[in-house]
């Protein structure tokens, strides 16, 4: 794949996505958010104001909806390629919202 970062215009349709995500699915207190760094998206979520905290690391892989997924884990504080075991798992299809989904059940609120 060329690039070493995620295109534009796919990050304006990440951002329209989580936006909604958060307004038809979550609470007015929490909310994900999201900040890019070359081909990864990381996916943080705020709970009840406070500041965001990580709950997963997202590969682009050149299509929006084929995310590679890597839980973040807090016992370690690094994002683990090698923990596939963890609640929420049978969200994870490719896309944006199977992986907010999955962190909702990973790091329940």
């Amino acid at each position: 794949m060329a690039g070493k970062t995620i295109p534009k215009d796919i990050q304006q349709e990440i951002f329209a996505r989580v936006d909604q995500f958060n307004q038809q699915e979550l609470q007015m207190e929490i909310r994900y958010v999201v900040k890019f760094k070359g081909m990864f998206l990381y996916l943080n979520r705020a709970d009840f104001g406070g500041r965001p905290q990580p709950i997963a690391r997202l590969k682009f892989t050149g299509t929006i909806d084929g995310w590679e997924f890597v839980i973040y884990k807090y016992s370690h504080d690094n994002y683990d390629p090698d923990e596939l075991m963890f609640p929420g798992t049978e969200h994870l299809d490719g896309t944006i919202e199977g992986a907010m989904r999955c962190g909702l059940e990973a790091y329940s609120v």
